[in-house]
């Protein structure tokens, strides 16, 4: 066992370095140290299990707030430097522009369809693929569906595109960087302040406290929430430098997802949203050359790496069929949720936010209402009966057989 997971971080770090030399010479540095970043990512959420799905799960169902306040802190710190930057609208010599997209509809509907994916595929955007990167074969399933699902949302977008909204709205731009940012720093501490709130009333959702020094465990894990959010703070302010625009995952897997239906002479191109001149281009250039599908592949090397190094790297290929067929499920509602609603919780939720955009504003409490709904529909199924059928043994994320086999079991 302790021989697989050495090699898991042995092949992780020469992909890694592999790769880095390759993007910096094929490519260009700046490919190469966005990789990096992506690296950076994997690790971060690895070591520090920072979900988005596990952490909205256990504030919806037992009152638990510090996932959630963390993210607050991850947004906090986040917005503290984008605001000045794009209010400037330059750094480090290069334009600098946020997530800002258009509000509507299909905001509200992708995020919610979204919200479900998440409890039924086990995940988020980020989520999945640390998951699947770390040794989860369940949730390269998810992934699989997930790239499925956001490319025939690319399919739809013309539909959803004409449903009723509003032009995409940015409160920086609207109201400066520090009042933008002031109002939208109180706004992150009332939401916290709320999850100690419902704390107080449920003394049994309070999280247990670890006395572990992290300087000893940086390299293996587990790192404290607070870190991790650091971490993607630090991930995210890396990509606006480097990129010159904030971190996204899901619109590589509408782009991979094009890029095998045209290699099987599927006529993508015909659909407005790939005839679109910088989708066209991005269709015919390589995988190298899009920012985010580097990133990604970064971020799932990373975490593998992480497993590796926390001696956790143990992939198992027995999967029950209900498992496969709920994280299929969840996946192409992740991935057609996040197509219509301009992003997912990366780059809708935390850099929408983060940009000062509205969307991701509205982005959060659908999807979080996605969630709650799809929670509430697993413990009704996975409530006893009088018959007895249905319930198992209530443990972890499954509460009885029936529930396990058709809704899965969350991974993030």
């Amino acid at each position: 066992m302790a021989a697989r997971h050495s090699m898991a971080t042995t092949v992780a770090a020469v992909i890694i370095g592999a790769a880095a030399l390759y993007l910096n010479f094929a490519v260009s540095g700046r490919q190469s140290l966005l990789f990096l970043v992506g690296v950076a990512a994997g690790l971060v959420l690895y070591h520090a299990a920072f979900g988005f799905t596990s952490s909205w799960r256990h504030f919806i169902t037992s009152g638990r707030g510090d996932g959630l306040r963390a993210q607050m802190l991850m947004l906090a710190v986040t917005c503290a430097v984008f605001f000045p930057l794009l209010g400037r609208g330059q750094a480090l010599g290069q334009a600098v522009r946020g997530s800002v997209s258009p509000v509507g509809v299909s905001v509200l509907a992708g995020a919610f369809l979204f919200g479900l994916g998440m409890q039924l595929g086990g995940g988020c955007a980020s989520g999945t693929l640390y998951t699947a990167g770390g040794g989860n074969t369940r949730m390269v399933i998810t992934l699989l569906a997930f790239i499925a699902g956001s490319v025939i949302g690319t399919a739809h977008m013309p539909w959803w595109s004409a449903t009723p909204g509003f032009a995409p709205i940015s409160i920086v731009s609207a109201w400066g960087p520090w009042t933008a940012l002031a109002v939208s720093l109180i706004a992150f501490a009332a939401l916290a302040g709320v999850t100690l709130v419902v704390e107080r009333g449920r003394p049994q959702a309070v999280a247990p406290s670890s006395h572990a020094n992290l300087s000893a465990r940086w390299l293996r894990g587990p790192w404290p929430l607070a870190a991790g959010a650091i971490g993607l703070a630090l991930v995210n302010i890396a990509t606006l430098l480097i990129a010159g625009r904030p971190w996204g995952v899901t619109s590589a897997f509408a782009l991979w997802g094009a890029k095998a239906l045209a290699a099987v002479h599927v006529n993508v191109e015909a659909w407005p949203y790939w005839a679109a001149p910088a989708q066209r281009a991005a269709l015919h250039a390589p995988v190298a050359s899009d920012v985010t599908s580097v990133m990604d592949i970064g971020l799932l090397l990373g975490a593998m790496a992480a497993a590796g190094l926390a001696g956790r790297f143990a992939p198992t290929w027995r999967i029950s069929a209900g498992s496969a067929g709920t994280a299929i499920a969840g996946g192409l509602l992740l991935g057609y949720g996040a197509r219509i609603a301009y992003g997912c919780n990366i780059g809708a939720f935390f850099s929408g936010v983060a940009s000062g955009s509205v969307h991701g504003w509205i982005w959060l409490p659908a999807a979080f209402a996605g969630n709650a709904v799809m929670i509430w529909g697993r413990q009704r199924l996975s409530t006893p009966k009088a018959t007895g059928f249905g319930a198992g043994a209530a443990s972890g994320n499954d509460r009885g057989a029936l529930s396990a086999a058709i809704v899965g079991t969350p991974a993030d």
